[in-house]
């Protein structure tokens, strides 16, 4: 009897840190698709379901072939039910610098997969993450930078940023763009082959 073949792996991200971050695991996909959806939240909805249904959603929006394995992340910071998108200029980083300082947020790290068979399985891993009281200074210092441009809530935990964060709770890799443990649990489940 022939082997069924190795599944190929399509991270549905454009994401180079995902990319990375599954690097760090020894995965490294078969194919990338950015998908193509609205990532407006919907009115009232609540900052986990928000994470989970996007990278559902994505997840869903790429093109699959035969036995492919889909993998797709969002990662949604939020402070109470108000959930921070994207940074798209300096003058944003620096307005969200200024509504997290001193404050504790969460940040929801949420992944999809799409097995073999087509079963969705997903996981949201929430960290809580707080800056330290930050100066005017620092806050525009920070945003001049240009590192927060792009980023939710306007920051990258892992560049410049680490600098002002005084006390995290969580998973760091999840912060970053994808929680690696839970990942790579999703990811055997769903059959690909990992050691």
């Amino acid at each position: 009897m022939a082997e069924a073949p190795t599944p190929r792996l399509v991270l549905a991200s454009s994401s180079p840190r995902r990319r990375e971050l599954l690097a760090q695991i020894g995965v490294v996909p078969d194919r990338i698709q950015s998908p193509d959806i609205d990532e407006e939240p919907r009115k009232g909805e609540l900052p986990r379901i928000y994470a989970e249904r996007m990278a559902v959603e994505k997840a869903q929006a790429v093109t699959r072939d035969g036995e492919d394995i889909i993998l797709a992340g969002d990662t949604t910071v939020a402070a109470g039910r108000r959930i921070f998108p994207q940074a798209n200029s300096s003058d944003e980083v620096a307005q969200f610098l200024g509504l997290l300082s001193g404050r504790r947020h969460t940040v929801y790290a949420a992944m999809a997969v799409i097995d073999r068979d087509g079963t969705v399985r997903s996981r949201v891993v929430p960290s809580k993450v707080r800056f330290k009281r930050l100066s005017d200074a620092e806050i525009a210092d920070y945003a001049a930078s240009g590192e927060g441009i792009g980023k939710a809530a306007g920051y990258a935990i892992q560049g410049q940023a680490a600098g002002l964060i005084d006390w995290m709770q969580g998973s760091y890799t999840g912060v970053v763009g994808l929680p690696l443990f839970e990942t790579r649990a999703l990811l055997k489940a769903a059959g690909l082959p990992l050691a």
